[in-house]
């Protein structure tokens, strides 16, 4: 097959092994597919090394319906697909409008994506992709969490190409002779992370110089590995509401802990943010009597004594 002996290739190969290293032959794989450079790419170099490993792979392309032609694009990518000796199916769905629509789009892919009954998922994010992610999370300002950008392996979503940039994926269609389809909303300046792509960060690398998409990355890791250590030392403590031990505890294990305390109340954990959290250790550390604060998902916690609570919100409150 064509771009056997490209290195980008061999690179591209290489990443998708490593993301499935901890699989057993006849795993079933599926991979999402746009039609875009990154997932045709993507594709095609997990089609050989499914093919050695022995995995048992498929396609799905999503068809959000979102653009006039999109039904073309979508058979266009079960062509090419086919071409690779990948088995692919569409699936049209219906986006809504809850949370914006990057944010529902990637709900009802993710949903198709999952219902394909595969053992791994893999996913076309690509190192920019992360650098873009950190920067939103920054404006965000929701804490480390929000920094953490994308891990390569999250149960059974798998993303491979992390480490390599979009030109990349370019240059592996190119050996593959596959024809991408570029996306009108990658360049749309409605959307903020098209934004960030075509202003943002080529006036950081002018500032900065070059290197700073591999920098934010590289920043995600670490924030990602520190995160994962709190999260894992509070789960050792537990979540204890009475205040004295609370009050005893590192801040930012605190913070973890709190955060555990109110996801298991039944808090929204996607709308659970940094301000939520400096409420909540407000009523342990800074309490004057203060009232309930209100979390995302209609769960309050509120502080009586030495004890904190947590209830659903009232009706109408």
């Amino acid at each position: 097959m064509g771009g056997a002996l490209d290195p980008t290739v061999a690179t591209g190969r290489i990443a998708v092994q490593r993301t499935l290293a901890d699989l057993e032959p006849g795993a079933r794989l599926v991979v999402g597919v746009s039609g875009g450079a990154d997932s045709l790419a993507l594709a095609a170099v997990t089609a050989f090394v499914a093919d050695r490993g022995a995995y048992e792979l498929r396609a799905v392309v999503v068809d959000h319906g979102l653009q006039q032609g999109s039904a073309g694009v979508a058979a266009r990518a079960v062509e090419q697909l086919a071409g690779l000796g990948v088995d692919a199916a569409v699936v049209p769905v219906a986006v809504g409008t809850e949370g914006g629509p990057e944010a529902a789009a990637r709900t009802v892919r993710r949903a198709a994506l999952e219902a394909a009954g595969a053992d791994a998922v893999l996913l076309a994010h690509t190192l920019d992709d992360q650098a873009e992610t950190v920067l939103l999370g920054l404006g965000r300002g929701s804490g480390p969490r929000s920094i953490a950008g994308m891990p390569a392996v999250d149960g059974m979503w798998r993303r491979p190409f992390l480490t390599l940039r979009r030109a990349d994926t370019e240059r592996i269609c190119r050996a593959y002779d596959l024809e991408w389809w570029v996306d009108p909303h990658n360049s749309d300046p409605a959307y903020r992370r098209s934004r960030i792509r075509a202003e943002v960060m080529p006036l950081l690398e002018d500032v900065l110089g070059r290197g700073v998409a591999e920098a934010l990355a590289r920043t995600a890791d670490q924030v990602r590995a520190d995160s994962a250590l709190l999260d894992t030392l509070a789960a050792a403590v537990g979540s204890p509401l009475d205040v004295p031990t609370l009050a005893a505890l590192d801040p930012a294990l605190r913070s973890r802990v709190l955060r555990r305390a109110a996801l298991a109340a039944g808090a929204d954990p996607s709308a659970l943010g940094a301000v939520h959290l400096a409420g909540l250790d407000r009523l342990v550390t800074e309490w004057h009597g203060q009232a309930r604060i209100e979390l995302p998902g209609g769960v309050s916690a509120a502080r009586t004594g030495n004890s904190l609570g947590f209830a659903a919100t009232p009706v109408g409150q």
